[in-house]
């Protein structure tokens, strides 16, 4: 076998025996408020929508203000007709900046954190 035959079946040895990257994570697919919208009215809740089901117990949303205030009701729900659906209620909320935090774990045993800010212009 020539060398420029051996090539492609080097390439294909190399992919096979490369370890397999973990892409079962739990991804945030969408949330309302959307991240960095600019709102006329406060909302009453937080929602988020991610790709796989989560578990409840170890999975929680939170909103606080710029001082540092938490603003939610601290009743995380994990939707169970949906369970990839995470919400949090909110108390009567200024106008100001509020930044959402979440901490999620899926299923698999992955867990996913993050978050992002929202405004409620006055």
């Amino acid at each position: 076998m020539s060398a420029r035959a051996a090539v492609p079946w080097l390439v294909l040895l190399a992919l096979l025996i490369q370890p397999a990257t973990a892409g079962a994570h739990a991804v945030l697919l969408k949330s309302s408020p959307a991240a960095r919208a600019v709102l006329g009215q406060a909302p009453a809740q937080v929602i988020l929508l991610f790709n796989e089901r989560l578990e409840p117990a170890f999975s929680a949303v939170s909103v606080w203000t710029a001082d540092g205030a938490q603003v939610d009701q601290q009743d995380v729900t994990v939707d169970p007709e949906n369970p990839r659906r995470l919400s949090v209620s909110l108390a009567p909320l200024a106008p100001g900046t509020y930044t959402v935090r979440f901490r999620v774990l899926s299923v698999d045993g992955h867990v996913t954190e993050g978050d992002f800010t929202f405004t409620v212009a006055p």
